[in-house]
């Protein structure tokens, strides 16, 4: 699901990020806090109780992001991450039905473990 930057469900704030990058990390706010408000998203009600179960206090996700020096490049890391998050979510598995083995992969076990139980019967020992 892909989300503009100005939805109404986001609430962007930037800060200085610290970590490598000398003084421009330092005097610059290039670190994002991505808060999400997750009600605000329209998700069905399944997918946003999987997201409701990573969120905070008032079902507000918090993405920080500070991997780059720049603020636009940690903007699109904070919304590549949200995308994820909602992409998991709303992945729905599929069931797995319990299957029998077929007859003849049973019979193919059974003359496996009889080819063996000789193999090892051969083993013992030596009688004179």
């Amino acid at each position: 699901m892909r989300l503009p930057p100005n939805h109404p469900a986001l609430e962007w704030s930037f800060v200085t990020a610290g970590g490598p990058g000398g003084q421009h990390v330092n005097k610059v706010a290039t670190a994002v806090q991505l808060r999400v408000h997750v009600a605000k998203l329209g998700l069905p009600e399944w997918a946003e109780a999987k997201l409701l179960a990573k969120a905070g206090k008032e079902g507000v996700l918090v993405i920080l992001a500070r991997r780059f020096k720049s603020q636009i490049l940690n903007r699109n890391d904070a919304l590549a991450r949200l995308e994820v998050m909602i992409a998991k979510a709303l992945h729905v598995p599929k069931v797995r039905r319990a299957t029998k083995p077929t007859r003849a992969s049973g019979e193919r076990r059974l003359v496996a473990k009889t080819v063996r139980a000789g193999v090892k019967k051969l083993r013992g020992r030596v009688v004179e």
